[in-house]
């Protein structure tokens, strides 16, 4: 069992409820805290042990964490057990949630959206109001996702450097004073 400090205690904590806030499981989210905050890949075991959750609760929440791709499995010489490790890289670990989040939450309202304005088109009974609300929705969607898609490729150092510029990129396309 790994001895916590009580700064890696109030983090994983912390973590845990805000995975709930982001809809995600609070065992999940403290899990990838851990293993985050973690020097050295951990064994499950050892998992169950240092948060006090059961052996099954941090199976599965592996598995979820492996899903989004943030925490993945590694072997350790002269173990047979499995080992995990969360990505370390912020900004690749944002990158990756973000690219998850899309494929599960923006990508099938796309399809609804798009699925809606088609069908609001051959309905008669549809007003205009509401097309136009779905179509404005999916403008949004699709303007948003296209820069996303674009920004995705920045190398980090170049996403750093946008994102620090702030209220600057407002004065240098003339919209700011």
């Amino acid at each position: 069992m790994a001895k916590l400090s009580s700064v890696q205690q109030k983090f994983i904590l912390h973590w845990g409820e805000m995975g709930t806030r982001w809809g995600i499981n609070r065992t999940v989210a403290q899990i990838h805290a851990l293993l985050y905050m973690s020097p050295r890949p951990l064994h499950a075991e050892e998992i169950a042990d240092t948060l006090a959750v059961a052996r099954s609760n941090v199976s599965n929440s592996l598995k979820e964490l492996q899903g989004w791709g943030i925490v993945k499995r590694i072997h350790v010489l002269g173990d047979s057990r499995d080992h995990f490790e969360s990505m370390k890289d912020v900004w690749e670990m944002f990158r990756v949630v973000l690219d998850e989040r899309k494929k599960r939450e923006i990508d099938p309202t796309m399809r609804m959206l798009r699925e809606c304005i088609v069908e609001a088109e051959k309905d008669k009974d549809t007003d205009e109001y509401t097309e136009q609300r779905l179509r404005d929705l999916h403008n949004f969607f699709d303007t948003t996702t296209a820069w996303y898609i674009q920004v995705r490729q920045w190398p980090t150092s170049a996403m750093v450097k946008f994102v620090k510029l702030g209220d600057k990129v407002l004065k240098v396309l003339g919209l700011g004073g």
